[in-house]
């Protein structure tokens, strides 16, 4: 099996299973997971929140773990990684705000590398302005900010996750199992794609594959 070397961008109160759960899984399956936040370093933590719902008109917050960071912002080169995962909750609200971010989540789009976004994620993506034209889903609230940026707005199921291209989404950490399945499906194709000789069919690439994994759910 090939294995991919992936990058997470998340911020402290970043949402506890969806940085937790994609971290270990995609680990487990053989890729190497770098998890990164701006102004901090390999070794220093993040803290998380956890975010249920709970009959209420909104999710409730409640403090969840710390998460320990395994590689140091400040070291990132995006070309040296195949793909990004950008978790929920409340980090993307503020480190949208960072330049570097920005053009780390810009270069995965310009080479058109697999993306997985969640929930509030859809923030930060509109803020990079790489979602015009593309379908996304996201949590409900973050609606407005993906339209606003001209994509899409898919409203599915809490379970379920949506396939546009190198982008996966989905609107809630419930949908984890079927938002990391997509991804692993998008990141083998690319992948398939990456290892094929220079002038070879272009047949397993990612681009070309583009258009029987857009309406995935």
């Amino acid at each position: 099996m090939a294995t991919a070397k992936l990058l997470v961008l998340v911020g402290d109160y970043v949402e506890d299973y969806e940085i937790m759960v994609p971290f270990q899984a995609l680990q487990m399956v053989g890729h190497t997971v770098d998890v990164v936040c701006p102004d901090k370093k390999a070794g220093h933590f993040v803290r998380t929140s956890i975010h249920d719902f709970e009959g209420d008109q909104t999710y409730t917050e409640k403090v969840g773990h710390n998460f320990l960071l395994n590689a140091s912002f400040a070291d990132v080169r995006a070309e040296e990684y195949d793909g990004l995962i950008i978790p929920g909750g409340r980090s993307p609200e503020y480190i949208r705000m960072n330049k570097k971010v920005l053009e780390i989540v810009r270069h995965f789009f310009d080479e058109n590398k697999p993306v997985a976004a969640i929930c509030h994620a859809a923030q930060l993506l509109a803020a990079a302005d790489v979602i015009a034209g593309r379908k996304v889903s996201a949590y409900p609230a973050s609606a407005p900010d993906v339209e606003l940026a001209g994509g899409k707005y898919i409203e599915i199921p809490m379970t379920e996750a949506v396939v546009d291209g190198n982008l996966v989404t989905g609107p809630a950490w419930p949908a984890l199992s079927n938002w990391l399945a997509k991804f692993l499906t998008v990141i083998d194709t690319y992948l398939a794609g990456k290892s094929q000789p220079v002038g070879a069919s272009s047949g397993s690439s990612l681009g070309s594959a583009a258009v029987g994994m857009t309406n995935l759910k």
